[in-house]
């Protein structure tokens, strides 16, 4: 005996298709939809089977709707980790090196399928992320030049088209900002350090742009060993330095 589906209503098939626009990035955390008119004909729908698509996620929580104000996708959006657990995770000792092992194994494979998958959207973006990046670099001022790595970073991930990957680094993207300042903060005191992670930054970015999925894995991975050396070497020396000291105490 054949079982009768049945059909699906209108107004859900909008709400899975603005659901997947929120899991893309497309619509992000705290931005404003468009008017109503406008995502009406985008969806091919009326504009009360949209109201109903809207008012389902509202109940879900994904959508906000203000009165007379328009509706905005949730704050909540992409924050995997509470603040918290981010505030628990900034005072581990281990976090910096710990943040860089996860990236090691998240930043190569977001490499690996923004090079593969990346569209002209974009890359017209992560080139906008590239230029700030230069221009940072260029400031030598920290804390902008610590944002713009981190923005540049984030592009890659949503240009990998893969929701987990995005989702994940957005929600460490604040532990990860402040984890890049304070690693370049050391990493530019030694010679030609700035120079080299800023070619490493290059060669993912025009191998992603260029469409070679294995070369940005391996020049993430390049990058992100380099930094994990050079930070190891350090805090060897801030322990040998503390040892002299002491033993000049005694």
């Amino acid at each position: 005996m054949t079982t009768m589906r049945t059909p699906r209503r209108l107004s859900d098939e909008v709400m899975t298709e603005l659901e997947n626009m929120i899991l893309a990035g497309r619509f992000k955390a705290g931005e404003k939809l468009p008017p109503e008119r406008e995502l009406a004909t985008r969806f091919g729908v009326s504009r009360p089977s949209l109201r109903e698509a809207i008012q389902k996620l509202v109940a879900r929580g994904l959508l906000l709707s203000r009165q007379g104000g328009g509706t905005y996708v949730a704050n909540t959006i992409g924050h995997a980790f509470s603040d918290p657990l981010l505030a628990l995770l900034e005072r581990h000792p281990d976090v910096h090196s710990d943040l860089l092992e996860y990236r090691l194994a998240i930043e190569g494979a977001s490499a690996y399928y923004a090079a593969l998958r990346a569209n002209q959207v974009d890359k017209a973006l992560l080139i906008e992320r590239f230029e700030e990046l230069e221009t940072a670099y260029h400031s030598q001022d920290l804390a902008r030049e610590g944002a713009a790595d981190a923005q540049f970073h984030l592009t890659i991930a949503e240009a990998s088209h893969n929701v987990v990957l995005f989702h994940t680094t957005k929600g460490l993207f604040d532990l990860l900002q402040r984890n890049v300042i304070t690693n370049i903060g050391g990493l530019y005191l030694r010679g030609d350090t700035r120079e080299r992670i800023m070619a490493q930054h290059t060669a993912i970015f025009r191998a992603i742009i260029d469409g070679k999925p294995e070369t940005a894995q391996a020049e993430s991975h390049t990058h992100l060993r380099y930094v994990q050396t050079i930070l190891m070497e350090m805090e060897q020396e801030a322990r040998r330095m503390a040892r002299a000291q002491r033993m000049q105490q005694t």
